[in-house]
């Protein structure tokens, strides 16, 4: 297996940890149907959490700026170098991968998901992304929790 295709399970991995260590209950991973998958459905203070990860890995960033790399600037600076550094933005930042089409996507698996597991609809659920950064030179990683996103239901 190629080191790509090793970031996105063991940046699964890392939120699954992550999770645990703030309350969560893991109720799946990967649920999969034909027009979708969730990567982590979590249950936390009887709210379900859908969890999307986006893992990247440090080494497909070139001449960026990161905490890892520039820890002498400022978040305001980091967030200027990034803005007028010319790199895509979709090779970035994980979260940058989160594309209205894949926003859709997610709210129907959400919602096939809830009907399948016959989940009441008096049932409070939210949608969260986990980012994680993988820096596998010195086998750290950083993860980013943005929780409670807006998600269209369609």
């Amino acid at each position: 297996m190629s080191d790509r295709k090793k970031i996105g399970p063991l940046g699964e991995e890392l939120v699954v940890k992550f999770l645990v260590k703030q309350g969560y209950e893991i109720l799946d991973r990967n649920y999969r149907r034909p027009w979708g998958e969730l990567d982590i459905v979590a249950r936390k203070k009887n709210k379900i959490h859908f969890v999307e990860v986006k893992a990247l890995s440090s080494s497909v960033i070139e001449n960026g700026v990161t905490h890892e790399t520039s820890p002498e600037l400022g978040d305001g600076a980091r967030a200027l170098a990034y803005i007028h550094s010319g790199i895509r933005k979709d090779r970035f930042r994980p979260e940058d991968n989160m594309s209205k089409g894949k926003m859709l996507r997610l709210s129907r698996i959400i919602q096939t998901y809830l009907m399948g597991k016959h989940v009441s609809d008096e049932t409070h659920w939210q949608f969260d992304v986990a980012t994680v950064l993988i820096n596998t030179g010195t086998k750290k990683a950083k993860i980013k929790f943005l929780d409670d996103l807006p998600i269209r239901q369609s």
